[in-house]
């Protein structure tokens, strides 16, 4: 069965093989030890491995940070006799939550070194670490040792590696673990599963095989819950299908499934992209009948798409409403704003939003400064905008491609040549790159 997955991702991606010793650079931790160590591990006596402790104390395994967990592990590595594969992989876990995942494959490196043999969960977790590190062939190849040492993935096992794959985009071969493994009767896939690899679906866009997967979810007894659904929806409503989005909702709910904010705030987003400016507040209100109240993505939502609009005047009056709710609005809601002012040609008031913002402290980014960079080289008021832009170091703020080219576009259309000239220098100089636009405003 391991070898027509492996034969199936091999074939779809064309970069898997097992590895020779010259091409193990970058993850050596567990490739270079398994056909040595894990072979000859010993089973540990689980009986007697965690009662003593320096002594007769009782050991905990479960550090309270990366180095206490470091300094139990080594401890347990000098126990005679080895404390169990269990206590030596509750160490592991820990580590795996704070992120140490080349820590953490070196642990178990040094476990299959000593001898231990490794269990499912110690498996599952340098998988895990595997796909987190971008080691997509290393780890299948920790899946090929579950069959080797009579053990069967579970659950975790399918999700995590089909997660690994998500999380670069991969997703054809996502589809594939998972339909050997399930197809092939190996492994029951839950919701997370489902989940998972709906979310890669809906990554790509292809939101017909993520809906055909929720389809599928039954036919396994799995029922969808409340994420599988926003995940579509949200989907949808990104490729502006707001009426395919709308559909789900009401199956949704008609499966019992209550929304929630996401799904609302997805929702709205997708109606004030069409200009449904009604239904947005439809939606708003039936929101606040149910006690979900919205959150201040949601009103961030619907500022921007106001503003995008030149609806400045009912942006603002949003943002009242989220500031008498007690939700203070986010740099991306004032940067809405300002955008908004900006495409009005209303420059003071935009710079106003800009001073309120840096009068909160922390509010003020990048975009803030490119949305009004950009607002002063359309009004012509270059001085203003390039002011702004010196500025952005004494904020330990640094300018982006977007914000150089901005500038040097208002400079060329002030027949300033040799300053914009300078700023194209500039972005070399400071490991900026500049872009197609850059260069087409040049030219």
């Amino acid at each position: 069965m391991l070898k027509m997955v492996r034969k199936s991702v091999l074939s779809s991606s064309g970069c898997y093989s097992y590895r020779s010793s010259s091409s193990t650079r970058g993850m050596p931790f567990l490739h270079s030890t398994l056909s040595t160590a894990l072979f000859h591990s010993q089973p540990s006596n689980p009986g007697k491995s965690g009662e003593t402790h320096l002594g007769n104390q009782p050991l905990d395994p479960r550090g309270s940070n990366a180095e206490d967990a470091l300094k139990v592990f080594d401890e347990m590595l000098r126990r005679r006799p080895l404390p169990s594969v269990v206590r030596f992989t509750q160490v592991l876990a820990p580590l795996v939550k704070l992120k140490h995942y080349p820590t953490v494959l070196s642990l178990n490196s040094q476990m299959l070194l000593s001898g231990i043999r490794p269990d499912i969960y110690t498996l599952n977790i340098t998988i895990n670490c595997y796909c987190r590190l971008n080691g997509m062939d290393y780890a299948l190849s920790v899946l090929s040792h579950f069959f080797k040492l009579g053990l069967q993935p579970d659950v975790a096992t399918l999700t995590t590696l089909i997660h690994g794959f998500v999380l670069r985009n991969r997703v054809a071969d996502a589809a594939s673990v998972f339909r050997k493994m399930v197809v092939g009767g190996y492994c029951q896939p839950n919701v997370f599963t489902f989940s998972t690899l709906i979310k890669g679906f809906c990554a790509v866009g292809n939101n017909t095989a993520a809906i055909q997967l929720l389809r599928k979810m039954e036919e396994y007894g799995c029922q969808p819950d409340i994420i599988t659904f926003n995940t579509i929806i949200d989907s949808l409503v990104k490729d502006t299908l707001v009426d395919e989005a709308k559909n789900l909702f009401s199956e949704m709910v008609g499966r019992g499934i209550v929304p929630n904010v996401i799904t609302y705030s997805s929702l709205i987003q997708g109606v004030c992209s069409i200009g449904l400016w009604k239904e947005a507040w439809r939606l708003l209100n039936e929101m606040a009948s149910q006690g979900i109240f919205p959150d201040v993505f949601t009103f961030s939502i619907l500022v921007d798409a106001l503003c995008k609009e030149g609806r400045i005047g009912q942006a603002k009056s949003v943002v009242q409403i989220m500031i008498q709710r007690g939700i203070e609005p986010d740099t991306v809601t004032y940067n809405s704003v300002m955008y908004g002012f900006c495409l009005r040609g209303e420059m003071d008031a935009a710079k106003q939003v800009f001073d309120v913002m840096l009068s909160i402290g922390s509010m003020v980014d990048v975009q803030s400064c490119s949305i009004l960079i950009n607002g002063y080289c359309k009004q012509k008021k270059i001085s203003k905008g390039y002011k702004i832009f010196k500025e952005m170091p004494l904020r330990g703020l640094v300018p982006n491609t977007v914000t150089y080219t901005t500038l040097i576009d208002g400079f060329c259309k002030a027949g300033r040549l040799q300053e914009a000239e300078k700023l194209l220098r500039e972005m070399g100089e400071k490991g900026c790159p500049p872009n197609g636009c850059t260069y087409n405003i040049i030219i």
